[in-house]
């Protein structure tokens, strides 16, 4: 599985970005598909997940209710809107993907390359 991230850029607080992560390769039916973000001198931190098969998802609590997750089977694309944002959300996003639900970054077997989101206050 080969993931490609999209979509960061430069907002103000409070603004609005779509993140999309392409999936090539099988999608597992039970497959799950992440996102974390990294902020400069922070660990790796969760944001938001979702399972391909039934669109379970679950969230960070620092983005919970200003995130969104979604996925799109046929495109095998997953999207996180984030709105509300606000300067600490600044971090470069990773999508990844693994067969576990799970938080840890560890759980994950797949990741992509990272897209840059910036939020000015």
């Amino acid at each position: 599985v080969q993931l490609q991230a999209s979509g960061g850029g430069l907002v103000q607080a409070g603004g609005s970005l779509r993140l999309a992560c392409t999936h090539s390769g099988p999608i597992y039916t039970n497959y799950i598909a992440g996102w974390f973000r990294q902020a400069p001198g922070k660990e790796r931190e969760f944001v938001a997940l979702i399972r391909w098969s039934s669109g379970s998802s679950y969230y960070g609590n620092s983005v919970k209710g200003r995130f969104t997750i979604s996925k799109d089977n046929a495109k095998k694309m997953v999207t996180l809107q984030m709105n509300s944002l606000k300067p600490e959300d600044t971090a470069i996003y990773f999508c990844a993907a693994g067969p576990a639900f799970s938080n840890l970054a560890s759980d994950y077997e797949n990741w992509g390359q990272g897209t840059l989101v910036t939020v000015s206050s």
